[in-house]
C-alpha cells in the first residue's frame, strides 16, 4: 500500500465507525450489539436536551429504533458497564480485558479510593445489605447527604461507587436509567480471575479495538481511545506491526506512520479505489466516538467542537448540546436542539454551517430530511426553527 491521502483517512474512520453509508434495511434489535463492537464501546450520559447520548449514538448509525432494545440486550447478558471512555457499555466478551485492567493496572478501579480506605465499615455494610437483600440503587438507602467538593452524596452511593470501580460489583439492570448494583459473583457466576488477562495482554488488546475502531490510526490517537497512557505506546505499535497485527502505512502530510487493523484491510483498499465513497448524513452526539477526541476532530475533520453543556449560558457560543453535523463524509455543522415531551415539539434553537460551506438546494433537502426523521424517532409530532446561520437557511428549512 503506497502513501494514502487524508481524505482516504477521514473516509476510512466513516467506514470504521459506521458513518460512511447509511443503514441499509429498518434496524433491528440484532443489530446493536454488532454497531457497539464495531465502535468498542458506547459511552453512557444523562443529559436528556433531546435522547441520551447512548440511543442517540445508535440512532445515527441505524436509524430509527426502538431505545427499549439497548435494555433488552443488556438484561440479557450481552453487555456490562465500565470505564472505557468514560463509564460505558461495553460487549461482555471484552470482561476479561477489563478484569484484568482493574487486577493489574493501578490508574484502573482506584476511584474514590482515599474515602473507600477510610469508610471502610461502611463499604461492609453495603456488601451485608446487598448479600441478604439482592440488587440495590442508591436510593434505597435514606441516609442524609454529605458535600464531596462534587456535590451532595450519601455515603452508601460512594460505597457503591467504590465497589463498582474495584470490579466487586457489577450493575445488573437500570429501570428509568437508575442503576442498580449486585454482586459480580451473582452476575457472572462462572467468572474466575486467572481468566483476566495480565496488564501487557489487557493493554495490547485495547489498543487493537482503538485501532480496528478507528479505521486508520495516528499513533496520537490509539490511546485516549480508550483512555490509555501514552507511555510506550510507540514500542506496543511497533510489536504489534512486527507480529502481523497491525499494518503499517504513510500518510501524505504527516511525519509519523498511521496503523491499520487487519479487520479493516478490505474496506481500507475500497475507499482507496473509490467504491467507498460517503453518502451518509446524520446528527451526532457529541460523545459520540467520531468526535469525542477534540484534537483528532480537528486534525483530521477541520472541525473545532467544544461541547458547552457546561459553559455558563452567557459564555455559550452554539448552545447548551449542539450536535454536528455529518453531510456526506464532511462535518458542515451543529444544530442546538431541545426536546419539549409534553407539547411533542422539538425546538430548533439555531443552526449552524461553518464558514465557506455553500447552501446548496441538496444539503437543504438532507438537512430537512434528516431534521423530520430526527423529530419523527423522538416522538415529536412538529419542528420548530428559532434561528439560523446564516439566516436564510431558516426560511429554507421552513
Amino acid at each position: 500500500m503506497n502513501k494514502i491521502t487524508k481524505d482516504v483517512v477521514r473516509r476510512s474512520m466513516l467506514g470504521a465507525q459506521g458513518l460512511l453509508t447509511g443503514p441499509e434495511k429498518p434496524a433491528s434489535k440484532d443489530d446493536l450489539l454488532p454497531i457497539i463492537r464495531q465502535m468498542g464501546y458506547l459511552q453512557i450520559d444523562t443529559i436528556q436536551a433531546v435522547r441520551r447520548s447512548q440511543f442517540l449514538v445508535l440512532w445515527s448509525r441505524l436509524g430509527p429504533f426502538n431505545p427499549s432494545w439497548l435494555d433488552e440486550i443488556y438484561k440479557n447478558g450481552w453487555l456490562f458497564e465500565y470505564y472505557a471512555h468514560a463509564l460505558c457499555y461495553l460487549p461482555i466478551e471484552d470482561y476479561p480485558i477489563f478484569r484484568g485492567m482493574i487486577l493489574y493496572d493501578e490508574r484502573t478501579g482506584n476511584g474514590w479510593k482515599k474515602w473507600g480506605d477510610q469508610n471502610q465499615n461502611i463499604i461492609d455494610e453495603v456488601r451485608s445489605i446487598i448479600e441478604e437483600k439482592g440488587p440495590v440503587t442508591s436510593s434505597d438507602f435514606d441516609s442524609k447527604t454529605f458535600f464531596t467538593g462534587w456535590g451532595d452524596i450519601k455515603k452508601e452511593k460512594m460505597a457503591l461507587n467504590r465497589m463498582f470501580a474495584t470490579g466487586e460489583l457489577m450493575v445488573s439492570h437500570r429501570d428509568n436509567f437508575r442503576r442498580y448494583f449486585d454482586l459480580r459473583e451473582r452476575l457472572l457466576p462462572d467468572w474466575k480471575d486467572e481468566d483476566a488477562l495480565d496488564l501487557k495482554s489487557a493493554r495490547q488488546a485495547l489498543l487493537l479495538r482503538a485501532v480496528r475502531a478507528l479505521g486508520i490510526a495516528k499513533e496520537d490517537w490509539i490511546a485516549p481511545y480508550f483512555y490509555l497512557l501514552k507511555t510506550g505506546i510507540s514500542q506496543e505499535l511497533t510489536k504489534l506491526v512486527d507480529q502481523g497485527q497491525l499494518d503499517q502505512v504513510a500518510v501524505e502530510g504527516w511525519d509519523q506512520p498511521a496503523y491499520i487493523h487487519p479487520d479493516n484491510r478490505e474496506m481500507v483498499e475500497s475507499v482507496i479505489e473509490q467504491d467507498a465513497a460517503p453518502t451518509y448524513s446524520t446528527f451526532l452526539s457529541p460523545f459520540d466516538p467520531l468526535v469525542s477526541d477534540r484534537e483528532r476532530l480537528l486534525d483530521l475533520f477541520n472541525f473545532d467542537y467544544k461541547m458547552e453543556s457546561f459553559t455558563p449560558a452567557r459564555d455559550r457560543k452554539f448552545g447548551y448540546f449542539c450536535l454536528p453535523i455529518l453531510y456526506n463524509g464532511n462535518l458542515i455543522g451543529r444544530l442546538d436542539p431541545k426536546a419539549h415531551r409534553k407539547d411533542k415539539k422539538m425546538e430548533i434553537k439555531n443552526i449552524y454551517l461553518e464558514p465557506g460551506i455553500d447552501l446548496t438546494q441538496d444539503l437543504i433537502e438532507t438537512i430537512k430530511t434528516t431534521l423530520v426523521n430526527f423529530t419523527s424517532w423522538h416522538g415529536m409530532e412538529q419542528i420548530e426553527i428559532n434561528a439560523s446561520d446564516p439566516p436564510e437557511l431558516q426560511e429554507a428549512l421552513q
